[in-house]
């Protein structure tokens, strides 16, 4: 049997050709991908890790980072990427919740991890942002020859772990085939090969730079920049010799407010992809004025990989997401009964494929209720589909908002601000805003008499909620507004507050 995945990305390597570049100029071929990924993997098996085992990961982003996924994928383990903003009290969750045998972390962050991961019986390793750690020494006399350990198509891959609206996170379980078919559709579709170079300036602990971005330029044999994060003065630098980008909306602001945008310095690009959260229609016209480039948006989510993308070529239509990938079935459907509405009608977008995972780690139940009987996944976002076939995103259930392209549940981030002494109640809620496409706004209730403030309140979340999570606005209310159910109405609040950023639009930050 072999190792699904990575046989696939094996086949793909040119060994002599560059796979990584960074800013600090660092290269790695994909020989040295495959040498040094071998040395983790053998590491990983003298450390006791089994097929199906669990190693969770909290580090910066770094090329020997990326190699630990594909570690863990040619070890048969699950990889299991934390981001790096996540407090210890919500890491606390996540390991208990998972239960992993290794916890790679950073060296600064051993000490506040450390306990936590001997709770819960797991072993703990470091990796920092050049490089180094005690993983690295273990691995640096290992064997680079490593025999893949043989994983099935259905096998799992790894878990990401997705805000839930009760608060208690899920696991998404992503299986070899999920993340395989997905990147070898999107290579296809978006026309990657191994001439391209790729802008990468993604988080990989997030499935659109970990699997979207790394696992397409894999699977094509291409090549890429890795930055650290997102400079535009960097990314326009490295677009004379790149030829793709993948980001979240709030790049494409960067750049839009960027002087040195001109359809010169856009010349060598071939596509620009954005996704993760929605694309101001603005934003999109501002970047074909400047560029001569049509930005590509897509639709996924983080059960699911990529659903639908506009095409590569034929009409890149801002506001929309384009139509259903080769192999995904998309249908718009009541919520509550799941009969499909008429076109042009909004409903609950469910989709169905290779792509859509598992379910949710140890959650049965939950995974259930997720699924219909016909196998699609109800995806909690609401959406039309139009006479043309393009797919729009009109809302999501559950008030999920989506910031700089992070999913932020409104009820964790209410249950925090609650626990704060003064505050009787509160109502979290997403409203647009130019950088981050939806900023979390917090609508505070306070006790008669107290003189609680802004950032009495700011200050409280800063050690319970990862910095994303945290609110950029706290507005004080007498009341919340109701129905005749004593439900909030969260559609009036954020009508009433839908121009609380505006002032922000045209600035550069």
């Amino acid at each position: 049997m072999s190792n699904h995945l990575f046989d696939a990305i094996r086949a793909a390597a040119t060994p002599e050709a560059v796979f990584i570049e960074t800013v600090d100029g660092r290269s790695w071929t994909y020989d040295d991908m495959l040498a040094f990924s071998g040395r983790l993997a053998s590491t990983l098996v003298k450390l006791g890790i089994e097929p199906g085992d669990r190693v969770a990961v909290q580090v910066e982003k770094s090329p020997e980072a990326l190699m630990l996924y594909l570690a863990c994928v040619r070890a048969g383990a699950v990889y299991l990427p934390l981001n790096t903003a996540y407090t210890l009290a919500e890491l606390d969750y996540f390991i208990g919740d998972a239960e992993p045998r290794l916890v790679v972390m950073t060296p600064r962050t051993r000490d506040g991890i450390l306990p936590i991961a001997q709770r819960y019986g797991a072993r703990v390793e470091t990796l920092d942002e050049a490089g180094g750690g005690s993983l690295v020494e273990l691995a640096a006399n290992a064997e680079p020859d490593f025999t893949n350990v043989a994983r099935a198509p259905d096998d799992l891959a790894a878990i990401l772990y997705t805000s839930g609206t009760t608060g208690r996170s899920k696991g998404a379980m992503l299986t070899h085939d999920n993340l395989l078919s997905n990147a070898r559709t999107l290579k296809d579709y978006w026309r990657f090969s191994r001439a391209d170079r790729l802008i990468h300036a993604l988080p990989i602990f997030h499935t659109h730079g970990l699997f979207v971005a790394s696992n397409v330029v894999l699977l094509a044999g291409a090549s890429m920049y890795f930055l650290p994060k997102f400079d535009a003065d960097e990314a326009l630098r490295l677009m004379r010799t790149s030829t793709c980008m993948m980001g979240v909306p709030t790049f494409y602001v960067r750049l839009v407010q960027h002087p040195g945008l001109t359809r010169e310095a856009a010349a060598a690009m071939r596509l620009f992809v954005s996704g993760s959260a929605p694309l101001l229609a603005e934003t999109h016209r501002t970047f074909a004025e400047k560029t001569g480039h049509a930005i590509l948006e897509r639709y996924g989510m983080t059960e699911t990989n990529m659903n639908t993308s506009n095409p590569y070529e034929g009409d890149r239509v801002a506001g929309t997401v384009g139509f259903p990938l080769p192999g995904v079935s998309l249908r718009v459907t009541e919520p509550e009964s799941g009969s499909p509405v008429a076109d042009g009608e909004t409903g609950m977008i469910e989709v169905k494929g290779p792509n859509v995972f598992k379910g949710y780690w140890r959650m049965p139940e939950k995974t259930k209720a997720e699924f219909r009987e016909d196998g699609f996944f109800i995806t909690g976002d609401l959406g039309r589909i139009d006479e043309r076939g393009y797919v729009h995103i009109v809302g999501r259930g559950k008030d999920l908002v989506i910031s700089g392209g992070y999913n932020i549940y409104p009820k964790e981030v209410e249950a925090e601000i609650d626990l704060v002494p003064g505050v009787v109640e509160s109502a979290v809620i997403g409203v647009p805003h130019p950088d981050f496409g939806e900023g979390v706004t917090a609508v505070v209730v306070r006790e008669s008499g107290v003189s609680l403030n802004e950032q009495a309140v700011l200050g409280a979340l800063t050690d319970r909620l990862a910095r994303y999570k945290q609110p950029k606005r706290v507005i004080f209310v007498d009341d919340l507004p109701r129905n005749t159910m004593g439900k909030v109405q969260k559609a009036r609040l954020r009508e009433e507050f839908s121009d609380l950023y505006s002032d922000l639009a045209g600035r550069s930050k």
